[in-house]
């Protein structure tokens, strides 16, 4: 099972092997655990925006992106919810040398990836009613474009 987990983030890891989420797809809500063990319902209401963002505990630009996605968590309008989406294990003591302020789900994997067309990370979604994605940013993001997607 480790195996596949990690054969699963290299190919995430490595950039664009595959389709890549667009403006106008509909994603389906998910259940995943947070890094507390507490499960979590991710759903897109009628009325609000959701922002997720998805990364790997091994990918040094997704390292770089966190504090910005901190910075942006902390003065995000109340209305907009967020949750960054682990997509590998992350190797002990992580999260503290990482320090993260928004919270963080463990990526359920396998038909999840594939819904959610996950090829490349860091990778930015901003999600409307309805699993509709209203916007997408791929990679090292600048502030200006981060202000973009963590829009309400």
């Amino acid at each position: 099972m480790k195996l596949l987990t990690v054969a699963i983030a290299v190919s995430i890891a490595q950039g664009p092997q595959g389709p890549m989420p667009a403006v106008g797809d509909v994603v389906p809500p998910f259940e995943a655990v947070s890094l507390d063990g507490k499960r979590v319902s991710v759903e897109y209401p009628k009325g609000s925006s959701t922002v997720l963002l998805f990364f790997l505990s091994s990918c040094q630009t997704c390292h770089r992106m966190i504090p910005e996605w901190s910075r942006l968590y902390g003065r995000k309008p109340r209305e907009l919810r967020v949750y960054g989406v682990l997509l590998d294990q992350e190797p002990p003591g992580f999260f503290m040398a990482v320090p993260v302020t928004f919270p963080v789900l463990r990526g359920p994997g396998g038909e999840f990836n594939r819904s959610y067309k996950l090829s490349q990370v860091p990778l930015t979604l901003r999600v409307g009613p309805g699993g509709r994605v209203a916007d997408v940013g791929v990679g090292k993001l600048d502030a200006m474009r981060l202000g973009e997607l963590f829009k309400p």
